[in-house]
């Protein structure tokens, strides 16, 4: 039952790669006295009792329990004698790279420690990590020693028992067993905390970030999922190396186990599916299907192994999931070489990578019959998670130029459309000048026709009828200039200001008053702007103000005329007052005024009798 050899050699070359501090150490070992030498125990004798059958016989270490016994759960007595030349003076321990499921360790006849219940099956595994046992003072003695270790093995739990190394502390613990537990304790502690880093980037993504498929719609970007989902596999997988007691029985717990491992490899497969392009093509969607099928196979059995005792079953089907995984990278290789880019180049030669490292873990691990070996698959995860982060973190990054493109590009598109937009309304504006000047060009016309232009018309039928007097021809000229003067000044009246356009009306009538002999009063109080008063209205109430004073001056006979403006309460105000002849309001009411002031909205109230004539407007 010699170790395999080759298996030896590549068990002594990871160690050699292992640091620094374990070649140190080596050369520690070597140089130490050899009375204080650590011994390495290869050779003895074993009991074990299998199925109720009990055999002692010679065994040289390491001891693979499910290769001896095709997986059957037992237990084993090792008696592993060595000699002392003197009885140390230093402090010792026992290292074991590997050992368990459950043991307990004696030394001349003395227990030294105990991993586990010996008497219940398929609880703890304390073959998940290297064991250090120290060794009592004067417990060893000079000449003969016999070490002894009893475990319990339980089904496909990778049972059994390696090489041990009794020797000085100083040596077997700082050095053997501290550099061992940093590769497979420690070590697997960095491996989960880099697999939930890296899950939790692409999980992070996944949620955040947005693609648009071909129908325009918006979509969660499936890379970033497989990514995050390969890493949380394997984290629970890495997390399975620190969990000495776990909290299912091993059936459950060790389907768990496979799953995960499964798991792993089928959410990498589908990672390079998608980055292949293959999702995007019909013809290789079939390919879903069997990586589907990794997962379930591996459940299945998994359950059907350890249900019937047998590690054949899943060794078996391990073997067959490999050979599916090689051809699936090795497709993917081909497409990468055919289409080579960054991306798929690196990701192509991480897979083939940890390909080749898992069919040497089937072949060292499964079917070798050493002990103690470490599965490499582990160590190019690294590598292997290393390169899907920095193509998570590449495609991240391109998206994110291709957004701010696509923004930037989009910004253009708007600012153009707003320059655009800037000079139709400049035109438009423009048009809009044109427009207003036109039209005030024709109101301007109109009122000139419509005022103006009747009173020269007027004075024209007065000249030719000849029957009018130079007196009435004088006045309907001076209407006719004055009322072309109002309308001068109306361009310039703001809106609803009616004591501005009062003030223009006293400057230019107030002097043909005089001139008519009439005595002018002004009794006008400041007065609040008219809301809703626009220009238009500004120019009604001008026309309607000096209709009634032109009244005043062709009809009224009068010696006094008064204006009256002020507020009452919220309302503005305005009053014409004459002393003249008067007329009847019920037979004689000038049409004009009522249209104007309806025009504008005011309220138009007149009162007269001989003496006084009252004209009051009333604005809310």
């Amino acid at each position: 039952m010699r170790p395999n050899r080759v298996s030896l050699v590549m068990s002594w070359l990871a160690m050699l790669l292992m640091g620094l501090a374990g070649l140190f150490g080596a050369c520690g070992v070597s140089a130490a006295s050899a009375a204080e030498a650590p011994i390495e125990l290869r050779q003895g004798t074993v009991t074990t009792t299998v199925d109720g059958v009990t055999r002692t016989e010679p065994v040289e270490l390491s001891y693979h329990w499910d290769r001896q016994h095709n997986g059957r759960p037992g237990t084993a007595s090792f008696d592993l004698p060595f000699t002392l030349e003197a009885e140390p003076e230093t402090p010792w321990g026992i290292f074991i790279p590997r050992v368990g499921n459950v043991f307990e360790v004696q030394l001349n006849d003395a227990l030294l420690q105990t991993y586990g219940d010996m008497k219940r099956n398929n609880d703890a595994d304390y073959a998940k990590a290297p064991i250090y046992v120290p060794v009592p003072g004067k417990l060893l003695r000079k000449g003969d020693n016999l070490l002894q270790i009893r475990l319990h093995a339980d089904t496909a739990r990778l049972a059994g028992l390696s090489q041990v190394v009794v020797g000085p502390a100083a040596s077997v613990r700082n050095e053997l067993f501290e550099s061992a537990n940093a590769w497979r304790f420690t070590g697997s502690v960095l491996l989960m905390a880099f697999s939930l880093i890296v899950g939790g980037i692409a999980l992070a993504l996944w949620l955040t970030q947005l693609d648009v498929d071909a129908n325009g719609m918006p979509r969660r970007v499936a890379i970033y999922f497989w990514a995050a989902l390969a890493e949380f596999f394997w984290a629970v997988r890495m997390a399975d190396g620190l969990v000495a007691e776990p909290p299912l029985s091993w059936g459950l717990w060790g389907v768990l186990m496979a799953a995960c491992y499964a798991g792993w490899a089928a959410a990498s497969m589908m990672f390079v599916y998608h980055l292949a392009g293959w999702a995007n093509e019909r013809r290789h969607r079939w390919v879903r299907w069997p990586v589907a099928g990794v997962v379930v196979g591996t459940v299945l059995f998994s359950a059907l192994s350890l249900q019937r005792d047998e590690p054949a079953w899943f060794t078996a089907w391990l073997a067959v999931e490999l050979v599916f995984v090689a051809a699936f990278v090795g497709a993917f290789a081909l497409a990468t070489l055919r289409h080579p880019n960054d991306d798929r180049l690196l990701m192509a030669g991480a897979a083939l990578v940890t390909v080749a490292f898992a069919a040497r873990d089937w072949l060292v691990v499964r079917l070798s019959d050493a002990y103690g070996e470490t599965t490499w698959v582990r160590y190019s995860s690294v590598f292997f998670g290393a390169v899907l982060l920095l193509i998570v973190l590449r495609r991240f990054r391109a998206a994110a130029v291709q957004a701010r493109g696509s923004v930037a590009a989009l910004a253009e598109r708007v600012a153009q459309r707003e320059r655009e937009l800037a000079a139709t309304y400049a035109e438009l504006e423009a048009a809009a000048q044109v427009q207003a000047r036109t039209h005030e060009r024709e109101r301007i016309l109109r009122e000139m026709h419509d005022g103006v232009g009747s009173h020269i018309s007027s004075a024209i039928r007065q000249l030719q009828s000849g029957q009018s007097s130079s007196g009435d021809l004088l006045r309907t000229l001076r209407d006719s200039l004055d009322q072309l003067k109002l309308q001068i000044d109306s361009i310039h009246l703001p809106p609803g200001d009616v004591g501005a356009l009062l003030a223009a009306a006293r400057y230019r009538l107030e002097p043909r008053l005089a001139s008519s002999g009439i005595e002018f009063e002004w009794a006008v109080d400041e007065v609040e702007p008219v809301e809703g008063l626009d220009a238009h209205g500004m120019r009604q109430l001008q026309f309607l103000l000096f209709e009634s004073i032109s009244n005043v001056l062709r009809h009224a006979e009068a010696t006094v005329l008064r204006f009256e403006a002020g507020m009452k309460g919220k309302t503005v105000q305005l009053r014409v007052i004459d002393n003249g002849k008067g007329f009847d309001t019920t037979r004689v009411m000038p049409r004009s005024l009522a249209e104007r002031s309806g025009a504008i909205g005011a309220r138009l109230t007149v009162e007269s009798r001989p003496g006084r004539t009252v004209v009051q407007l009333e604005f809310d």
